[in-house]
């Protein structure tokens, strides 16, 4: 009589065998690291991560922010660098920047060590909001629909890019806007 083997039968023997010593001593250090890795996020993150920026977001039509930038660049124009109006608001004021087809608009003149609240969007498509400007290095995602808030606070007076992270299109390599700080 032949012996017939199914893939649902139960093996035959033993088909495990204890840890060895070796892996008994990787599964401890990955339980280690993993503890380890709990207490930083738990404990060691809220008490040293209040650096980080407060960013703040809402919905919003297009037009709407597109007039709201229409209005802000009206009333705080001070020149044009290149085709593209220069705005200096007052300190502690709101600042909208509005990101389009390969360009940031307006450039924006700030002071050193005043707070302003920038409301930023999209026109059009996502692109990528990167500044870095020290002690602040910001990065997100600007999309259409969105306004995404932050406070910035300049330390250090110069003038500094903002750049487009995020591929939106064929002249995307084009798209940087300025922030100016005067003292």
């Amino acid at each position: 009589m032949a012996v017939r083997f199914s893939s649902l039968a139960k093996p035959q023997g033993t088909w495990w065998h204890p840890l060895g010593r070796d892996e008994r001593l990787w599964g401890a250090l990955a339980v280690i690291w993993g503890l380890a890795m709990f207490a930083m996020i738990v404990f060691i993150w809220p008490a040293i991560g209040r650096e980080q920026n407060q960013i703040q977001s809402y919905r919003i039509a297009p037009a709407t922010f597109g007039a709201l930038t229409d209005q802000f660049i009206e009333t705080y124009q001070v020149g044009e660098i290149d085709g593209v109006p220069v705005v200096a608001p007052p300190p502690g004021s709101d600042v909208y920047l509005e990101a389009r087809a390969f360009a940031w608009r307006p450039v924006i003149q700030l002071k050193r060590g005043e707070t302003y609240r920038f409301l930023i969007s999209s026109r059009d498509v996502q692109h990528g909001f990167s500044l870095v400007m020290a002690p602040h290095s910001i990065n997100f995602q600007v999309l259409p629909d969105y306004v995404t808030v932050i406070q910035l606070t300049p330390e250090e007076a110069g003038e500094y890019p903002i750049v487009c992270n995020e591929y939106c299109g064929l002249g995307h390599h084009l798209m940087l806007g300025r922030i100016i700080v005067t003292e």
